[in-house]
Formats: structure tokens, C-alpha cells, sequence
């Protein structure tokens, strides 16, 4: 494993600040429009704008980097976002803002795209597990240090914003410096949901339902806190309480998806996220505990649902179209995002902050009847015929390309 981080160490580096610049970039976003008086629904149209400009992203990139190669398309999406960046704390205004976040969510998707292309054409059918491993490792650890450099300054200043764009220029040193050869350009993602729904309808709706579900955690989760009377401090650790959480239980559930009906450890999680939501809703304002131990069940739970939906589709689909129905549910997940941070700020706003779990809540316990209905009507894969479970979270359609499920 030393051998590998050695090998891509550049491109590791590079992106572990951008994932911490972006962790805090989403945070300070929604906080600060809510610090600067938006709207609640205002806020979930800025939010939004991100995911919107991700699929745009992931769509535009491949045809970018062929026309002018991997180095000046990474600069020149750095440059885009950390100019941006600066940009909010200069003008307060929702379709600024709005615009913004469509013009940030196309430059990480583009970045993002291009690190993890770069990795894949490094990587090898011996140590691919490996290399996944070690960016998923970097992939949460740098979230949650992202969520923790909002202790730093005072969200409603300009450091903030200064440090997210001073981390975004920072990501294209060890990028422009790497020695490492240029891959050739990453393949662009294709919806065809037809296809989609007919290899895994349960695959579709799951992966749409997280969208539509952690795309309002990620985007309204710390107006939450923030209406719940708490800080920043518990702001980051809210969301880090889950971002950890939720690392650390994907790999036990996706191990017992491989040896149950993978269909039923989607379904059990989809449960404990509708349960935990509510739980959540209920009794978060009881204490800081409450509210942590909360949003960390609600980590273990809804952050494993994608991983396991990706799964039961590949568990359905041909080894060589791992990549492209992979990339497309990413694209349903996308979305789904797009959608999530404009409908929760609808019931907050009438039923009062806690209302985002009775949001989420429902969206899950809608996948639940749906898994349901799903199990009666197809049979299951036997464990033999399934491939292992890898921990998966949705970035950009590149990283499923090193993924080993994509070379079995």
C-alpha cells in the first residue's frame, strides 16, 4: 500500500485539498445564506444549483480534455472555482449565489473527474481494491477535515471563502508538478434510463432517493443546527458525526449483502434511515448528544444505500457495462440532489427545522415499500452469482473505473 500511495501520492494530495475545500465550501455556503437572511426556500434553489452544475460537469469534461488536454482543463476549472469562491462573500444575492454554485458544482465535477481518471489509468487489475481503498480513506477524512476548518474564522466574514479559494489554487500544484503520464480523456457519463430500470428498478429508485435525501442533508443539514440555536462547532461535528459514521458502517453491511439478499440489507437500511430520521426529528433538541448520536445513526443508514444499490444493479448487469450503468445512476443520484434541497426547505419552512428528518423520513420509508414490492416481484441473485460489495459514494463516473468490480 506504500508502494501505491508513492506512485500517486501527487494526485492523492491534490485531491484530499480539494475534497476538504469543497467539504467546506457546501457548509459555509448554506450557513451563510442563512446567517445573511435568505430565504429557506432561497437556500435550497443556491443549494441545489451545485448538483445542477454537476451533472453538467461530469456531462462536459471528457470533450473539454480532449480538445486541450488534462493540465490546462484541471487549471482552468481551478482557477473557475476558486474565483467563485470569492465571489459569494462579495455580494449576497439568491440568483448570484445561485449561479455560482452551478458554476462551482461544474468545475468540481470536472476536477474531480480528471484526479480520479488519472488514478484509474495508474492502477492495475492487482491493486485496484487497494487504490479504491486508500481514496475512499482520503475521500472522508478530508470531508470531515472540511467541515472542522469552519471553526477558523467567523462564517459571516470573508477568511472563509479566502481559505476555500486559497485551498482550491493549492490543489493544482502537485497536479501541474506530478511526473505521473497523462491518461487518456475520462468517458462521458450517459443517462439511458430505460436501460437503467430495466436492469435494477430497485437500483433507480434508491439511488434516486438518496439523492433526494442527502442532497438536502449536505445542503439544509446545518441550517438545522443553525435553527436548532447551536454553532459552528456543532455544526461541524454534526455533520461529521455522520460523514464518519457512515464511513464506518458501509463495509459491514455491504459484507452482509454478500452473503443475504442484497435486496434486503438495501431495504434494512433504508428502514433504520427512515427510523433514525425520525428519531432524529423527535429528540434532537433534547441535547447536543441527542443531536449527534442522531445524525451518526443516520450516517450508518443512509449513507450505505447508494454503495448498496450500485451493487444490486451490477449484481444484474454485464461485467462490461459495470462502468456505464454505474455512471448512470450516479446521474439519477445527481437528480436526485438537484430535486432534494428544493423540496425540504418547503416542509421546514411550514413545520419548523426538525422537519427535514420527517423529510427524509418519508423518502425512505417510501424505498422501504418499494424494496418491498420489488422482492415479490423478481428473484434474488444467489450469493455465488453476486459480485463482492465495494464501498462506493457518489463523485464522478470516473472513480467507478477503478473500481475491480469493472474488470471481473
Amino acid at each position: 500500500m506504500t508502494r501505491i500511495f508513492l506512485a500517486l501520492g501527487s494526485l492523492f494530495v491534490s485531491s484530499a485539498i480539494l475534497l476538504a475545500g469543497g467539504a467546506l465550501l457546501g457548509t459555509l455556503t448554506s450557513i451563510r445564506a442563512n446567517i445573511e437572511g435568505f430565504p429557506l426556500q432561497s437556500i435550497g434553489i443556491v443549494m441545489a444549483g451545485y448538483y445542477a452544475g454537476f451533472i453538467l460537469g461530469c456531462a462536459m469534461t471528457p470533450e473539454m480534455v480532449r480538445r486541450v488536454g488534462h493540465i490546462r482543463v484541471f487549471a482552468a476549472l481551478a482557477a473557475i472555482a476558486a474565483a467563485s469562491s470569492l465571489i459569494f462573500a462579495i455580494e449576497p444575492s439568491t440568483w448570484l449565489w445561485t449561479g455560482l454554485r452551478v458554476i462551482v458544482g461544474f468545475s468540481f465535477a470536472g476536477l474531480y473527474m480528471l484526479i480520479e481518471s488519472w488514478i484509474n489509468e495508474r492502477a492495475t487489475n492487482a491493486n485496484r481494491g487497494q487504490v479504491l481503498a486508500i481514496y475512499r480513506i482520503i475521500d472522508f477524512a478530508a470531508m470531515t477535515v472540511g467541515q472542522y476548518l469552519l471553526l477558523l474564522a467567523d462564517p459571516g466574514g470573508f477568511v472563509l471563502f479566502s481559505l476555500v479559494a486559497v485551498l482550491i489554487a493549492l490543489a493544482i500544484v502537485p497536479v501541474a508538478l506530478t511526473r505521473i503520464e497523462h491518461p487518456a480523456p475520462p468517458r462521458e457519463a450517459k443517462l439511458n434510463l430505460r436501460r437503467l430500470w430495466a436492469v435494477s428498478p430497485l437500483a433507480v429508485a434508491g439511488c434516486f432517493v438518496v439523492g433526494l435525501t442527502n442532497g438536502a442533508f449536505w445542503s439544509i443539514g446545518p441550517i438545522y443546527v443553525q435553527q436548532m440555536g447551536y454553532g459552528s462547532a456543532m455544526i461541524a461535528s454534526f455533520m461529521s458525526a455522520a460523514i464518519l459514521a457512515g464511513a464506518a458502517a458501509q463495509y459491514p453491511l455491504g459484507l452482509l449483502s454478500d452473503v443475504i439478499d442484497r435486496r434486503s440489507i438495501l431495504i434494512l437500511a433504508a428502514l433504520g434511515a427512515a427510523v433514525s430520521g425520525a428519531v432524529l426529528m423527535m429528540t434532537g433538541a433534547i441535547s447536543e448528544f441527542a443531536m449527534l448520536a442522531g445524525a451518526a445513526a443516520y450516517g450508518v443508514f443512509a449513507m450505505a444505500i447508494f454503495g448498496l444499490a450500485a451493487a444490486h444493479a451490477n449484481d444484474h448487469a454485464e461485467t462490461a457495462d459495470f462502468v456505464a450503468i454505474s455512471g448512470g445512476l450516479l446521474l439519477v443520484y445527481g437528480l436526485g440532489s438537484v430535486a432534494g434541497p428544493l423540496a425540504s426547505p418547503l416542509i421546514m419552512t411550514s413545520f419548523g427545522p426538525s422537519a427535514l428528518f420527517g423529510y427524509t423520513g418519508m423518502m425512505h420509508a417510501g424505498l422501504v415499500l418499494f424494496g418491498l414490492y420489488r422482492i415479490v416481484r423478481r428473484r434474488n441473485v444467489p450469493a455465488s452469482e453476486q459480485d463482492g460489495f465495494v464501498i462506493a459514494r457518489p463523485t464522478t463516473p470516473a472513480v467507478f473505473e477503478f473500481d475491480p468490480r469493472s474488470q471481473d
